[in-house]
């Protein structure tokens, strides 16, 4: 097993950020872990990586144990934190190359020369690091993370500040390491997680509330359907939450609305009805997919 917590406690004095948290993660699986802000993800990322000391509890990388064997631990994990450390003076390659001395890696040059390659740094590989986009910064942090090529990867928002075109490579370079390494990776973007991930680790209020694939997720989730429906005139969302089998009513845009209601009643006839009765056009009605923002909507807010 390459990841392990077992029954993960952290206290910041009398606040619980963690509470019992339990998982494994196996060799070569991509993870997407989850959870809103303060949700304690980060916490748990630190834990892993042996920046923080649990509370109580058990946590182990590649078998090797983070308080008593926290050196192993760091050769076997490549860390990118949601606050990027970088030193800002040096030249991307002159940071590369520090960062491979840190690890004591022979052959610094090549290995260098991989890195600027794998991550896409050719372009920007001869500036300061202080000069670089956030985005570039990013992959700075990615090849300082496989520089020593670790068996686990824990990525702490790995594409925050890409624009579309980095987001495709990145996410393709990340996908493409689950081949051969474990990754656990933290975003906000559900789309980054669908197109990424194996399976889905979704924590809130610091205790694990979902550990699935993200498919069979969407599966057990299915009592809930959603309408998705426009109108041409303003509606209530009171009055929308006011037809029989309607559950929530989330507007979408000035004049649509995402209607959640129970699976085994068609609620279509009723808000038609309801058009009606209110003086409405409705423009549009239709059945929308539930992906994983909303389950993840569901199981963080109670579909608040």
């Amino acid at each position: 097993m390459s990841i392990s917590a077992r029954s993960i406690t952290k206290l910041y004095g009398t606040q619980r950020a963690l509470s019992d948290v339990s998982f494994e993660i196996g060799a070569g699986e991509v993870v997407g872990f989850l959870g809103p802000n303060g949700a304690g993800k980060s916490t748990m990322m630190k834990i892993l990586t042996c920046f923080l000391p649990a509370s109580s509890g058990e946590a182990a990388v590649c078998g090797f144990d983070t308080r008593s064997h926290s050196m192993e631990v760091r050769r076997n994990v490549g860390y990118l934190p949601e606050h990027n450390p970088l030193y800002v003076d040096l030249y991307v390659r002159e940071y590369l190359d520090f960062i491979a001395g840190v690890h004591g890696l022979r052959n610094r040059t090549a290995v260098v020369n991989s890195m600027v390659d794998r991550v896409g740094l050719g372009p920007e590989q001869n500036k300061r690091i202080g000069q670089l986009s956030k985005g570039y910064r990013q992959r700075v942090g990615l090849a300082q993370a496989l520089i020593h090529d670790p068996q686990v990867l824990i990525l702490d928002e790995p594409t925050s500040g890409l624009d579309p075109n980095q987001l495709v490579e990145i996410r393709a370079l990340i996908k493409g390491l689950g081949r051969d390494k474990t990754v656990m990776l933290s975003t906000h973007i559900m789309q980054e997680v669908e197109a990424i991930c194996d399976r889905v680790i979704i924590i809130d209020r610091g205790q694990v509330v979902a550990d699935d694939k993200a498919s069979a997720l969407r599966s057990r989730q299915q009592q809930h359907e959603v309408l998705e429906v426009e109108f041409e005139g303003d509606a209530d969302a009171n009055e929308l939450l006011a037809i029989l089998g309607v559950l929530q009513a989330q507007r979408k845009g000035d004049r649509a609305w995402l209607l959640a209601h129970d699976a085994g009643i068609d609620v279509r006839a009723a808000v038609f009805q309801f058009a009606v009765d209110k003086g409405l056009k409705v423009l549009g009605m239709q059945k929308s997919e539930r992906g994983l923002e909303e389950i993840f909507k569901e199981l963080t807010q109670g579909g608040r």
